[in-house]
């Protein structure tokens, strides 16, 4: 059956639509043929327990990402703002820095809070330290020690005395100088003294001895009592000048436990270190300068408040998108300092929060394929979605590479929904081969690449056509162009009942055609700018198509466009360059002869056939046998080729084309060369349906128009793919001019009699007779007739 030019392509006509241009329509606001996915994706985000994440696949450029983006957001205003979170020192335990959560933007205010608190307490201290009431009643302490030692000096020196002694004080200890006769002896008189003598004075010292040791003990319980009364003194100072501080800032977050622990540990740790607060200039000024280093800038470093996540500017839940989902980008990570070159210190105030901290109480968006590239990110997402917890831990310590000092911070707990966005090939990968995949994603929101053509969706295109406008800042775009940008979306998909939903490749043609329409001043795009727009994107990056072309031109690579042949017969087959696809005609010849080896694959024999195309030919072998061995032992050697291919060949959309050209080589009946053939056929010789057919029709259309069109030529498709023809108008004017055709067949006898101009019972019946002479030449030279098995 001939192919009538109104059934080539989808002529979309938007006249049931009032507008002129997209200026009066309303921009889209949803997604477009995407229901299934949709339904998913929003029973997804409304389940609660645990594992129901979601994972998003589907062919690239099907709005994935933006759709999860924009809906995200809209649902996220309507939920609560999740709390701030921050870290703070463990006085009980540094190394185990707390965490804290608090109302949304609480915590920077929190921060602030603290560093008054510290600030007013630290100058009240200061104050009240140097102040005469406390200086006085300091004195009055030391100078009552000072008194009482003075008095057991005074009373030592005068048991001292008593026994004929003088006291002498000197930083190395106490000397008693004995007295004879009235007169002090030095230390060189004292040998010249008799004997009896020496015995009495050195009776007496251990005796003063003992004494002295009584004495100075009780001037250490002295000295050391004065401290405590000292040290008691401060503390109570120190509490009765902070505790209207602690007052206020314990009452304003009276309801949180752990702020209140906090408070109550900066407060103790103040009062115990109150020495850390007073100027010590002349102190540090005596530290070598190579130890200042190992110094902390300021003893209040950990009275900090470390915000890590702060929620003041947020309007409901967090949505946040991770475009480089590292391990550190993802938990977070604690920083290190480098002291004196060598030596690696950090502190709570170095921990810092990843996008998980950020999206907690939210949604975290994410590229499967991304996240899959970075060495123990995807292990750590898991981790983090079974135990329902972040835990901060630096990579080195996990894999012990270095032992260094580190921090351990209090994990915080997570409740957040995450969305991965990937292919269907990784998802079944995961699917197969990771356990904890399926118990952690299982929803899934499966993308289409196409929609129905329906009145609906061609209404959302033009919506979506007037988004583009408005998002772009573009020109609008007039009646008659949305019609061409949606039979471009047809021709994307090739059908002409469906619509294409990959939206990135229709995006770049509303914006070429919008710069078209720009650099000629126009007021709007039109149909005439779309059309350019849609040449010169195919045109710049055909050049691999128009070199196949001049080569078939210049007799390089052998196709013949008219006249007849026996045996040969041109198929069609797609050529993917990447971001271009296009159709070349392939030659292919059969030879045939009397043997006993059957239909002989040449690709195969040299490994350039895969596995469909060696069904083809098997499914070929079997139609034979079917038609031509029912009555008669089938004594066949046929050899089938791709003629000039280099490299492999897949699929068997050529197995009509196959079929044909071994046919006509049994029958020895010409096939027209001027017609092409696309196709696949089953054991019964029907046709079936192929992809592709609109490529491959244009590409055969453009070898003929090199070559000259005769008004004969064409191409054969199956009746099947009549739906997926979405033809350029150069092709479509040529076929309504009567100088190409298109033929769309059921089964192998009416593409045989297409190509040969005979009827199939006279191809069948000289078949018959040349395959009789094949078994009459093997039975004459004595060979068995018997089939061969197998």
């Amino acid at each position: 059956m001939k192919v009538t030019p109104e059934k080539l392509k989808r002529y979309v006509d938007l006249s049931e639509f009032n507008f002129n241009t997209t200026e009066e329509i309303e921009p889209l606001r949803d997604i477009i043929g995407q229901e299934r996915a949709r339904r998913a994706f929003e029973f997804g985000l409304r389940i609660n327990t645990r594992g129901y994440n979601i994972y998003m696949c589907g062919p690239t450029g099907t709005g994935k990402t933006s759709f999860a983006e924009g809906y995200l957001k809209e649902i996220a205003k309507q939920k609560p703002v999740p709390n701030d979170w921050v870290y703070v020192y463990n006085f009980s335990n540094p190394d185990s820095p707390v965490a804290i959560n608090l109302p949304k933007g609480m915590g920077k205010i929190f921060k602030n809070d603290v560093e008054e608190f510290v600030e007013s307490v630290i100058n009240d201290l200061k104050k009240v330290f140097t102040s005469e009431e406390y200086e006085t009643d300091r004195n009055n302490i030391y100078n009552e020690y000072q008194e009482k030692r003075a008095q057991l000096l005074d009373d030592l020196a005068e048991e001292a005395r008593r026994y004929g002694f003088e006291i002498k004080y000197t930083p190395s200890g106490v000397y008693f100088i004995p007295i004879v006769n009235g007169k002090a002896i030095s230390e060189s008189e004292y040998p010249e003294l008799e004997k009896s003598i020496r015995d009495e004075i050195e009776k007496k010292i251990k005796k003063l001895q003992l004494e002295t040791q009584e004495v100075l003990k009780k001037i250490k319980l002295l000295e050391k009592e004065s401290k405590e009364r000292i040290k008691e003194l401060q503390k109570k100072v120190a509490v009765f000048t902070i505790s209207h501080y602690v007052y206020e800032i314990r009452n304003k977050y009276r309801e949180n436990q752990k702020v209140l622990e906090f408070i109550d540990g900066v407060t103790n740790d103040i009062v115990e270190n109150l020495d850390d607060f007073l100027d010590k200039d002349d102190d540090e000024q005596s530290i070598p300068f190579q130890l200042l280093s190992y110094k902390k800038t300021s003893s209040v470093d950990k009275y900090k408040v470390n915000v890590i996540v702060d929620n003041s500017d947020l309007d409901g839940a967090p949505v946040v998108y991770e475009v480089n989902p590292t391990y550190y980008n993802l938990v977070g990570k604690i920083e290190y300092e480098n002291e004196m070159g060598n030596i690696l210190v950090t502190d709570f105030t170095k921990i810092k929060a990843g996008a998980i901290h950020r999206a907690n109480g939210g949604y975290l968006i994410l590229q499967a394929k991304d996240i899959l590239s970075y060495p123990q990110a995807w292990e750590a997402l898991k981790r983090i979605l079974k135990t329902g917890e972040i835990v901060i831990e630096n990579l080195k310590d996990i894999y012990g590479l270095f032992i260094t000092s580190t921090l351990k911070p209090e994990p915080i707990p997570v409740d957040l929904k995450v969305i991965l966005i990937g292919s269907e090939y990784i998802y079944n990968i995961l699917y197969n081969y990771d356990e904890d995949f399926r118990k952690l994603f299982k929803i899934k929101a499966d993308f289409d690449s196409e929609m129905d053509y329906n009145k609906e969706n061609v209404y959302k295109m033009i919506q979506f056509v007037s988004s583009f406008c408005q998002r772009e800042n573009a020109l609008p775009f007039s009646r008659s162009a949305v019609e061409r940008v949606i039979e471009y979306s047809c021709r994307l998909v090739e059908n002409q009942e469906k619509l294409s939903t990959r939206f990135n490749e229709i995006v770049e043609i509303l914006a070429e055609s919008n710069t078209w329409a720009q650099l000629e001043n126009s007021t709007h795009v039109t149909e005439e700018h779309v059309i350019k727009a849609i040449c010169e994107k195919e045109y710049r990056s055909a050049k691999y198509e128009e070199k196949i072309n001049e080569m078939i031109e210049d007799g390089t690579i052998l196709v013949d466009v008219d006249g007849y042949k026996t045996a040969q017969i041109n198929a069609l087959a797609i050529l993917d360059v990447g971001d271009y696809t296009f159709g070349k005609p392939s030659r292919i010849t059969v030879t045939t002869s009397s043997g006993r080896s059957g239909i002989i694959n040449i690709e195969r024999e040299v490994q350039m056939s895969g596995k469909t195309h060696s069904k083809g030919i098997l499914i070929i072998a079997g139609y034979i046998s079917e038609v031509f061995a029912q009555d008669m032992p089938l004594t066949l050697n046929a050899t089938i080729c791709f003629e000039q291919l280099y490299s492999g060949i897949e699929g068997d959309s050529a197995s009509a084309a196959e079929l044909c050209a071994l046919l006509s080589a049994l029958s020895d009946v010409p096939i027209y060369q001027g017609i092409a053939i696309t196709g696949s056929v089953n054991q019964k010789g029907e046709i079936q349906p192929v992809g592709g057919v609109t490529k491959k029709i244009e590409g055969f259309y453009y070898v003929c128009k090199k070559k000259g069109f005769t008004g004969n030529q064409g191409v054969i498709i199956p009746h099947q793919n009549m739906k997926n023809l979405v033809l350029c108008d150069e092709v479509i004017d040529s076929i309504r001019n009567g100088n190409f055709h298109i033929w769309a067949v059921k089964s192998i006898n009416e593409a045989m009699e297409i190509l040969t101009g005979k009827s199939f019972d006279e191809i069948i019946l000289l078949s018959k007779q040349k395959l009789k002479k094949y078994l009459d030449n093997l039975t004459s030279i004595g060979q068995p007739s018997k089939e061969k098995e197998g």
